[in-house]
């Protein structure tokens, strides 16, 4: 299976809209006040739908980018505020968390190799299939 996209909610359509094109992700598909869908760069698709308002944030969303840092400054200048800055983790990867208008968690960080190929990765042929390191 390929993973095709994520979904989260939204409270404030226009505020979310807002939020992740500040982000860098583009707009593809916009159907307000319910729905929109977003591109990275890379062509994964990501996506907001609204929810009710006792709707409850339970996920965390990881979005990769190689220039972490300097990502940050350039969001923070913007007006994004982060619930952490960018740190080391234990596991190899370097991240600063930030949460969303509906209060989604998000993760941007850099894990390079690490990201598919931990040191502790399970050895199991059926994992990273089609695949190399």
């Amino acid at each position: 299976m390929k993973l095709n996209q994520v979904t989260v909610g939204c409270l404030d359509y226009d505020a979310s809209v807002q939020f992740y094109q500040t982000l860098g992700l583009v707009q593809i598909v916009d159907a307000p006040p319910n729905y929109a869908r977003f591109e990275t760069d890379s062509g994964e698709t990501f996506s907001i739908h609204a929810m009710e308002q006792t709707f409850k944030p339970t996920m965390m969303v990881y979005f990769e980018t190689e220039t972490l840092d300097d990502d940050v400054a350039a969001l923070e200048a913007k007006g994004i505020v982060f619930d952490t800055q960018p740190k080391d983790q234990s596991w190899g990867w370097r991240e600063a968390r930030l949460r969303d208008p509906a209060g989604n968690a998000l993760c941007l960080f850099y894990g390079g190799n690490n990201r598919r190929f931990p040191p502790w990765r399970i050895s199991n042929s059926n994992q990273g299939k089609g695949y190399e390191k």
